[in-house]
């Protein structure tokens, strides 16, 4: 039996609908809107992923025996409101930018609609969702940029919590990493694996040379050969000893990265393995990976800095009521009006304008808006609650990340910068109150 998700939420959220339960309100109509108020760290655009993985979880959202046992025991809401929960089945709708899109402050990342029973409980799990796979999205995506066209390995999982790690190397396969070392990403979502030897391999054996035979003889001459864990030159010199210049690649994890993948392409190249190609992979960040773009490195591994966003571990994305019906069932726009933090009402629709093939405005309109030629940025997720499955799985990882770096071709060259400065492109509002 499929664990519930049902408790992958904060307790307000069900004192909320058990206080509405009581008071009539909760079967009003709302909307409710996930956005970010603004980029994290000086971003110039963000990269949202997660929509897939919440989809599946939406699935099990249910309050089986356990977990209402739980909400009694606890005495968290009241009866009427364990036996609304009892019966709980998602019935709304669930609109939203297309997995692996990219977004700008304001945009209506996802729009959650039905009665404020089914959707104010949602809030957690959504942004909880959300919230870290779009941030490790956007950093990988920038890495990725960084990189070109040389291939990014996510190697993370031994710096995240267990699930996290399986999340961050799918939005990071999403964003443009070629591949992953976790196995569960593999398996449950498709992420290409990958995978050799690290130091304890070497250490394990009598000499260096007994450990590079050993995985020549298991993997073949085509294998990566990690030559660091005794002296950088003398390792190389080995691995090509042993293996001949048919061997597959190096792997250097420390030194002065510029300067040693240099003196090791010149070796290499010197004792005959011209084709033999280097990974480097010691805590990289974009801005270690851009700082090699004329290096002769073929291909990066990235552990802790891609799991933790780069130092942004959470988008900061929000999840607010925009619009609802009155006491006389009529639509009301709805809008926090905190200072910092307050939000724009009202159910809406999102556009990007393009010129010559580049992004130059996110243009936020009200619900039925239509915007000439500007790319559509929305798609439907959940209708009258029946979920659409294309969006999951490894089916709906690919998808996205075939989407994601078809747009990404529309950024303008400036986003392209990793310095902090203001998002690449405006967002524009055109949205009337209800």
């Amino acid at each position: 039996m499929t664990a519930s998700t049902a408790l992958r939420t904060d307790q307000y959220e069900l004192t909320m609908l058990d206080a509405a339960l009581r008071d009539g309100t909760a079967h009003r109509r709302c909307v409710f809107e996930l956005f970010g108020r603004r980029l994290s760290g000086g971003r110039r655009f963000g990269v949202v992923a997660g929509q897939g993985r919440l989809m599946s979880l939406l699935r099990d959202f249910r309050f089986g025996d356990d977990e209402l046992r739980f909400l009694r025991d606890r005495r968290i809401v009241s009866d009427e409101a364990l036996a609304y929960l009892e019966g709980y089945r998602f019935s709304g709708s669930i609109t939203g930018y297309r997995e692996g899109e990219l977004y700008f402050p304001g945009s209506p990342l996802l729009t959650v609609e039905g009665t404020f029973a089914d959707a104010v409980i949602l809030e957690t799990l959504a942004l909880s969702v959300l919230n870290y796979d779009s941030a490790v999205a956007t950093a990988a995506a920038r890495m990725s940029i960084a990189a070109g066209e040389r291939p990014l390995a996510e190697m993370g999982s031994r710096r995240a919590h267990e699930e996290g790690a399986v999340a961050a190397a799918r939005a990071a396969h999403i964003a443009g990493f070629t591949a992953t070392s976790n196995l569960e990403a593999g398996r449950r979502w498709g992420v290409p694996t990958m995978g050799t030897a690290a130091h304890a391999w070497t250490l394990l054996h009598d000499t260096e040379q007994d450990a590079f035979r050993s995985q020549i003889a298991a993997l073949g001459s085509d294998t990566t050969l990690l030559v660091d864990t005794y002296d950088i030159a003398e390792g190389v010199r080995r691995a090509v000893e042993i293996a001949g210049p048919s061997l597959g690649g190096v792997r250097i994890d420390s030194g002065d990265l510029p300067l040693v993948a240099a003196a090791v392409r010149d070796q290499l190249d010197a004792l005959g393995a011209t084709d033999t190609t280097i990974t480097v992979t010691s805590d990289l960040d974009e801005y270690a990976i851009a700082a090699l773009t004329a290096s002769p490195v073929d291909a990066y591994g990235v552990g802790t800095s891609v799991v933790t966003g780069s130092g942004y571990p959470t988008a900061g994305l929000v999840y607010k009521l925009v619009a609802r019906e009155n006491g006389a069932g009529e639509w009301e726009s709805v809008a926090k009006k905190a200072e910092g933090k307050g939000s724009v009402g009202g159910r809406k629709t999102a556009f990007r304008r393009l010129a010559n093939g580049r992004a130059v405005a996110e243009l936020v309109l009200g619900a039925d808006a239509e915007a000439g030629d500007a790319r559509p940025l929305e798609v439907g997720y959940v209708r009258s609650g029946s979920f659409d499955d294309a969006h999951e799985g490894a089916d709906g990882v690919r998808a996205a990340r075939a989407h994601h770096l078809a747009v990404r071709e529309e950024l303008p060259v400036r986003a392209l910068a990793l310095s902090k400065s203001d998002p690449a492109i405006p967002t524009v509002y055109e949205v009337r109150d209800s």
